[in-house]
């Protein structure tokens, strides 16, 4: 039987991923095998400027962390796999499915977006989502084109009333 050190480790680690689940918006497994020391770098680097990161836990301690939460993923954690989290929905997913365009090595799983979980094909479809900044962008751009209209509307009845 493990020694009291080693299962309080193992709950400490348990906990840590019970709250990174709790606490952030998107979580997302992936499988890393084949992708190189140079290439992990770089995609932790590219996370942590997405106010994300991932971390590499063992498979039976997230599986025991997200049964307690009541989730089930049992049939994703299987090979090697690492969890990829951000207080962000959309950017932890599309830094990992625009890295796994160029190293084909890398192959997400499953997520957990908002509490609700997330196959293969959804987060495909949520990668493809712009930012926040870009959808914040666009917002503006269309409230910028609606006001254009209207004043261009309001000073032609200006002139229209003028010449009566």
């Amino acid at each position: 039987m493990a020694s009291e050190k080693i299962l309080a480790k193992k709950q400490a680690i348990i906990d840590e991923i019970k709250d990174r689940v709790q606490n952030n918006a998107t979580i997302v497994l992936f499988d890393y095998r084949g992708i190189t020391d140079n290439e992990a770098k770089e995609l932790r680097r590219t996370l942590r400027s997405n106010d994300s990161d991932y971390k590499v836990y063992k498979n039976t301690l997230m599986a025991r962390a997200l049964s307690d939460l009541n989730i089930n993923l049992d049939d994703n954690l299987t090979g090697p796999s690492a969890l990829a989290f951000g207080t962000d929905q959309i950017a932890p997913i599309k830094v990992l499915s625009d890295f796994a365009k160029k190293n084909p090595a890398l192959v997400l799983k499953v997520g957990i977006v908002d509490g609700e979980i997330s196959d293969k094909e959804k987060l495909a479809a949520l990668s493809t989502i712009p930012s926040r900044e870009g959808l914040l962008t666009m917002l503006a751009g269309g409230m910028i084109g609606i006001a254009k209209d209207l004043s261009i509307c309001l000073d032609l009845y200006a002139k229209q009333k003028e010449e009566k």
